[in-house]
């Protein structure tokens, strides 16, 4: 409440003043601190008086000086005002206040132990219904929920349990299975696409789906997101048509055998044309889909879903999720604190906290990565520059750096590669120095360039260049403008990829990514290799191609390998049903608790 925020600019205006001290002042003073008048301070200082937070003895007349004892401190103050921000679901708010105190830190670390109790399982009961609310929270922020405008495995999260689309892949991404879709076929050009869609589906707004919602939302894509995640997976859409309200035919201008594939990614998913339409730009923020959870709401960060009654493959078990977006930097911090979640995903336990937990190492995982912007003449042309730049980048001081139990050195997308990094002797840098001038490197400058959320990454590649004695100047550029000519002139990127389910499609879409900063022949070639990928119907043989063009750039020393990271889900024993989807995050669908 304000009469709280009154008190914190008084205590802060006498930070030498202990608790219980009585010292002089007069009212008009207190007044000028406020910006308020003296009749407002002394209504002010009674009720701030009537809390117990301080005493006030005033003396007759203006100029008279009063005898003031502050009888709480500042922290206890900040700590209940920023608990009730968190009741109005203002955690953002709660946060910034905290940062304001000087002994942060310990303040932070008591409001994380209160915070814990407020996430996790809860149950309401009025009469005799029973409402369960699943609490949580997420260390990002939440832009959008349009699945045609999505960046971040947050957003994609919701959008999961927003939206359906055609069809889905099953966990080891082996099969593709029925959703909106209950069959479909594929002509012998394998270019005409026929889709049959389920009678009886609802929209959460109350509307049936039909076939035009599949042709308008895929027609969106395109015109929304044309140099969007996959988009060469759609924009070779020449053409639909709708027989019947429940057909659909796709043609494609040619043979694409990753194209259903694409179809079970959620940027496929299907929205309503009518109510998209009349949202506009602001269906982000009102997303309406056919999924198992419907959007409610977001207030101050509080992003609100509650069971849809209708679905199609049945009612959820919980009746409300409420996600709180809290700023990265604030979590990362008190990471330790987020021990009373019941549900954490990519988790990171001590060993006495992992005692209390379930944990399910998942076979996804990210993989970082750096690549050389060839198109940028100069130093990183010559391939011995780019070779000896790859060996300064010292695994084993770059995985202690790191450290973690979910992170280990990697040197392919492909788990079944043997892997030269696991077990290897530390390089020496004399070593590391002497391939650097044999190279004819002089300790000229690097950029490089990455999003805001890898950061602490480029920092840590930073240190292990400075070791080195190679400089690297860090350009942070935003997600969704990273695919477009502001990374060009960075000598060296760093880049992610999520391997789970949807492998093939992310690695496609990053050699298309990388044919923007590529030589003509090596743009040449990932040409030539994507399109035999998308023309070949054998799994094995299509892996057998990626794992030649990710051999040609190691060998050009166009690709750098860092480091993988396993996606660990952890939860706590009273939650039943778990199952987990892309990226290992947990279906609120399918969870109950005991």
């Amino acid at each position: 409440m304000k009469i709280r925020r009154h008190y914190l600019a008084l205590r802060r205006s006498y930070p030498s003043i202990q608790e219980n001290i009585p010292f002089e002042v007069t009212t008009q003073e207190l007044a000028n601190l406020l910006d308020c008048t003296h009749r407002n301070m002394v209504l002010l200082l009674k009720r701030m008086q009537q809390e117990e937070w301080l005493v006030w003895e005033p003396k007759r007349g203006r100029g008279n000086r009063s005898a003031l004892s502050f009888l709480v401190s500042k922290e206890q103050v900040a700590l209940e005002e920023a608990q009730e921000m968190m009741q109005k679901q203002d955690l953002h708010s709660a946060l910034e206040l905290l940062q304001q105190i000087e002994e942060a830190p310990l303040l932070r670390d008591q409001f994380q132990e209160w915070l814990s109790g407020q996430f996790g399982f809860h149950s309401e009961v009025q009469g005799k219904r029973r409402t369960d609310i699943l609490r949580f929270p997420l260390p990002q922020t939440i832009y959008s929920l349009d699945p045609a405008a999505i960046h971040y495995t947050g957003e994609s999260h919701l959008v999961n349990q927003i939206f359906d689309g055609l069809v889905r892949i099953d966990p080891r991404g082996e099969q593709i299975l029925p959703q909106l879709a209950h069959a479909w076929e594929v002509d012998e050009s394998r270019t005409r696409w026929t889709f049959y869609l389920r009678k009886g589906v609802l929209f959460h707004h109350g509307r049936e789906l039909d076939s035009s919602d599949v042709k308008y939302s895929l027609e969106r894509l395109k015109r929304l997101a044309p140099q969007g995640l996959y988009s060469w997976a759609y924009t070779n859409i020449i053409s639909m048509d709708t027989p019947d309200d429940t057909t659909i035919r796709i043609q494609l201008s040619e043979r694409n055998e990753a194209f259903l594939s694409f179809l079970t990614t959620n940027r496929a998913s299907i929205v309503p044309q009518d109510a998209c339409s009349a949202a506009g730009e602001q269906f982000g923020s009102k997303p309406i889909g056919t999924g198992p959870f419907r959007f409610t709401g977001n207030d101050q960060g509080v992003w609100i879903l509650e069971a849809f009654a209708a679905y199609f493959r049945g009612r959820a078990f919980l009746d409300r999720v409420e996600v709180w977006t809290v700023a990265e930097e604030s979590t990362r911090e008190n990471h330790a604190e987020l021990q009373s979640f019941q549900i954490m995903h990519n988790a990171r336990l001590t060993d006495m906290a992992a005692e209390r937990w379930q944990q399910v190492r998942q076979s996804g995982m990210t993989c970082k990565f750096i690549t050389v912007n060839e198109q940028k003449h100069g130093l990183l042309a010559n391939p011995a520059i780019r070779a000896a730049i790859n060996l300064a980048i010292e695994r084993t001081e770059l995985l202690q750096l790191l450290s973690g139990d979910v992170i280990e050195g990697v040197n392919s997308f492909w788990l079944n590669q043997i892997d030269e990094t696991q077990d290897a002797a530390p390089i020496d840098w004399s070593v590391i120095k002497q391939a650097l001038d044999s190279s004819g490197y002089q300790g000229e400058p690097l950029v490089l360039a990455t999003i805001p959320q890898y950061a602490a990454d480029a920092e840590i590649i930073q240190k292990v260049y400075a070791k080195s004695g190679i400089p690297l100047q860090i350009n942070l550029i935003p997600a969704e403008q990273f695919k477009g000519t502001a990374r060009m002139s960075a000598d060296l990127l760093l880049f992610a990829v999520m391997l789970d389910e949807h492998r093939e499609l992310r690695l496609i879409d990053l050699y298309k990514s990388m044919q923007q900063h590529a030589l003509p022949e090596v743009h040449d070639m990932l040409e030539h290799s994507i399109q035999m990928i998308l023309g070949e119907p054998d799994r094995a043989r299509r892996e057998a191609i990626f794992i030649d063009i990710e051999a040609q750039l190691k060998a050009r020393h166009s690709l750098f390998f860092l480091y993988r990271k396993h996606l660990k889900t952890a939860f706590h024993p009273s939650v039943r049903g778990i199952s987990l989807e892309s990226l290992g995050w947990v279906r609120f669908r399918d969870i109950w608790f005991t």
